[in-house]
């Protein structure tokens, strides 16, 4: 049954749609990376830490999660998760407020961050147009990334490692092999989370003619490739400073997550909603015991 649409009903309204397009249950997914990666590098609690942090927590979902929802809508009318926090159901009538309050209040945050990181470390404006282009790649016509299918998790990907790889560049870490280590053991756990989040709307995007990862694969073997993505992530993390190999184990929580689904059928695939349920949960556990071993690592390091 077609979602109707509501009637825009003032300022307070509008706002509250807006943000909820941000998708503020994910805010920290971005956040969080860049802050943890500037302030690691740097020890210190300074301005370009500050705006940094406050762009990539909501200017940056709203350009990433809202323009998604501008340009989905007419699929997003199909799909019954949408209208809540996994994605609002926007009004036509408030699909400009949407991008233009992504731009408006992301555009002097990016002024911000490039005068404030100076000139110091050039490949930080690389990373940092790389990180937006990869934002509206992933859903404007022309480029609509997510309809390419294996693109559209690496894509997906970036959108949450760059914040990690730009707070390094800006701050000058120095490449280690256990370093690339463990950012590619991220983007291994972006594409799994990613692959296994698109399994659950294999029905409603093949019956809106949107391609992804899962329609193209079939749900049984996109959960299997996400759950040897996480499983090589875990791997990953063996290989970076102590005591990141601890970080291996996380893994565990998201396999035992998705598991059930390894042989999910196509027609059946709607029921991955439970398990992608428990991996929004998931995040909190894990990041919190993430955040407790890097202050172990940045203690040993001191």
């Amino acid at each position: 049954m077609m979602k109707t649409e509501s009637v825009t009903r003032g300022p307070v309204h509008t706002i509250t749609q807006v943000l909820l397009s941000s998708r503020p249950i994910s805010w920290i997914n971005t956040a969080f990376p860049f802050a943890a990666a500037y302030l690691l590098t740097t020890g210190a609690v300074d301005a370009l830490l500050v705006v940094g942090t406050l762009f990539f927590l909501i200017p940056y979902n709203l350009l990433m999660y809202g323009v998604n929802d501008v340009f989905d809508y007419e699929s997003d009318l199909r799909n019954p998760r949408k209208g809540g926090a996994e994605g609002a159901l926007l009004e036509p009538g408030l699909h400009r407020a949407v991008v233009w309050s992504g731009i408006l209040t992301a555009a002097p945050l990016v002024v911000a961050m490039l005068w404030l990181g100076g000139t110091g470390h050039p490949w930080s404006w690389l990373v940092l147009a790389v990180s937006l282009f990869a934002v509206f790649a992933y859903s404007v016509p022309g480029l609509r990334f997510k309809e390419r299918p294996v693109l559209d998790s690496v894509t997906s990907s970036t959108h949450f490692v760059s914040p990690a790889v730009y707070g390094l560049a800006v701050a000058g870490a120095e490449p280690t092999a256990q370093l690339v280590a463990l950012l590619a053991a991220f983007f291994c756990w972006g594409m799994a989370s990613h692959a296994f989040g698109a399994v659950q709307d294999v029905v409603p995007d093949r019956e809106a003619g949107i391609a992804s990862i899962a329609t193209a694969l079939g749900a049984r073997a996109t959960v299997r490739v996400a759950l040897g993505l996480w499983a090589a992530a875990g791997l990953l993390m063996l290989a970076t400073e102590w005591p990141g190999p601890l970080a291996a184990v996380l893994v565990a929580p998201y396999l035992v997550a998705a598991w059930p689904y390894r042989s999910v059928s196509d027609v059946e695939s709607g029921a991955a909603n439970r398990g992608w349920r428990r991996f929004i949960a998931l995040n909190y556990a894990v990041g919190f015991l993430v955040t407790m071993l890097l202050i172990w690592w940045a203690l040993v390091r001191s």
